[in-house]
């Protein structure tokens, strides 16, 4: 919701048209991670499945050895552009500039 807001303001939509924006975004991103494709955004960074292996854990609780069955997990490299932006001063450029 917050991103939404920020996407409205900065662009003068509403923020209903910037709601339905970023909800779209990120189901083309979740919908390409599912088909298998790694997702890149020039300057941000690039999304991707890994897979994790079953394995058997304990449960804090109990102590009970359970098993934990192989999943996939999305996966964010983020892209040199993003670094370089979040290790400047704070006196230069904003985050949000492009």
């Amino acid at each position: 919701a917050r991103l939404a807001a920020e996407v409205s303001e900065a662009t003068g939509i509403t923020r209903r048209e910037a709601d339905l924006i970023v909800e779209a975004v990120f189901g083309a991103i979740a919908g390409a991670l599912r088909s298998g494709d790694e997702v890149e955004i020039r300057g941000f960074g690039s999304f991707r499945l890994r897979s994790r292996k079953a394995r058997l854990t304990r449960n804090p609780r109990t102590g009970e050895q359970i098993m934990v069955p192989p999943k996939r997990v999305p996966f964010f490299r983020a892209g040199k552009a993003l670094r370089d932006r979040l290790n400047q001063e704070p006196s230069e450029e904003p985050l949000a500039a492009t």
